[in-house]
């Protein structure tokens, strides 16, 4: 429950919202107790969660210089994940913010050479510059189809090692990038609502790999990347299957409904200088006239109780999609069903598994 001390709203619908999803994707559920409890305003967030992550980035260090390769990988983990969870939606002191985020990238290399099975960082050439991203691939298998992963408004890749583990599980490799506005590309590059643009470039590049199998490729999408992925199938006809997490049909038509925190996101991360324009780029983001080119087979996720994109989102998108679709609405589920993810998790990537022909494993 939000501390009665708390006067900032900000941190109190924090405190009320948010602990499924950190402790889903990586923080121990008294980390988030304590150190949102620690908090009374809004500008003490990064700070606070930095400091927590700092013991976390200490103990991996530890680990790495006893050769503890392991422990390091889960200490340098966390750490990456609260360095992100630190920065994740801070947008109102970027300087702060960017020392947040490269802290937990830093992290996040120094663990993927030890985690099981390792990762792979590396650079994807877009558009003069590039995309930062991570692949990983299972054990014992010779070109494993690979699944895309497509980050939302303030997911990022440091996030994403639980989300990766049901695919690698089942023989399949997983590639999860940032793309325009997104962790280490939203300096660079504001978001754009013609995601296929990136996916493209995205998938070019797994066409250049001798050790992945171009032909078998899914994209998968979480939140804000719910819109993305759909929206990149219906360009980028080398997508065999799509998996779509609570993502909005037309973002401008619940911008008012957003929290304060998500719309100064989307502001920043789009490069708008005030909400009048971060209005005008929310209008580039919807799928009118676009979900009916979705031919692949689609899995729509959505909970029922969700508070920021409606579950007449997904609704509207399945009853729109020209392909299969699988739409699962869970009764009690909130944003990306976070608090109930034994529900999805598992069942999604058994279905991508099969798309994709996988090996039983």
């Amino acid at each position: 429950m939000p501390d009665a001390r708390t006067a900032d709203p900000r941190v109190a619908s924090a405190i009320a919202h948010w602990a499924p999803r950190f402790v889903a994707n990586g923080i121990t559920l008294t980390d988030f107790q304590e150190v949102t409890a620690s908090i009374r305003s809004w500008d003490e967030w990064c700070a606070r969660w930095s400091a927590r992550a700092d013991i976390h980035a200490a103990l991996g260090c530890e680990a790495l210089s006893k050769r503890q390769f392991v422990s390091a990988a889960e200490h340098l983990s966390r750490a990456a994940v609260t360095y992100h969870f630190a920065k994740f939606l801070f947008v109102d002191d970027v300087p702060q913010m960017k020392v947040a985020h490269m802290k937990a990238v830093e992290c996040h290399k120094l663990a993927l050479p030890h985690l099981d099975p390792p990762g792979e960082y590396l650079r994807i050439p877009y558009q003069g510059k590039s995309l930062s991203a991570v692949l990983r691939k299972p054990r014992g298998v010779t070109r494993p189809p690979v699944v895309v992963m497509a980050m939302g408004l303030d997911s990022a890749k440091e996030e994403m090692l639980a989300y990766q583990a049901t695919f690698l599980a089942r023989g399949m490799a997983t590639l999860t990038f940032d793309g325009p506005g997104q962790g280490e590309a939203e300096y660079d590059f504001p978001i754009r609502g013609d995601y296929e643009v990136a996916v493209k470039a995205v998938i070019d590049w797994v066409e250049t790999r001798i050790d992945l199998d171009p032909a078998h490729i899914g994209l998968w999408g979480v939140s804000l990347g719910g819109y993305y992925a759909p929206r990149a199938c219906a360009f980028e006809k080398r997508i065999k299957a799509c998996i779509a997490l609570a993502g909005p049909y037309d973002w401008l038509g619940i911008w008012d409904q957003l929290p304060e925190l998500t719309r100064a996101a989307f502001r920043v991360r789009s490069h708008a200088h005030d909400e009048i324009a971060a209005k005008q780029n929310a209008a580039t983001l919807s799928l009118q006239g676009v979900a009916d080119k979705i031919e692949c087979p689609i899995f729509i996720v959505s909970g029922r109780l969700d508070r920021i994109v409606p579950p007449e989102e997904v609704e509207r998108l399945a009853a729109e999609v020209k392909g299969p679709c699988e739409l699962l609405i869970i009764p009690d589920g909130n944003h990306v069903a976070n608090n109930r993810p034994y529900r999805y998790r598992p069942q999604t990537a058994d279905w991508m598994a099969e798309r994709l022909g996988a090996a039983p494993r």
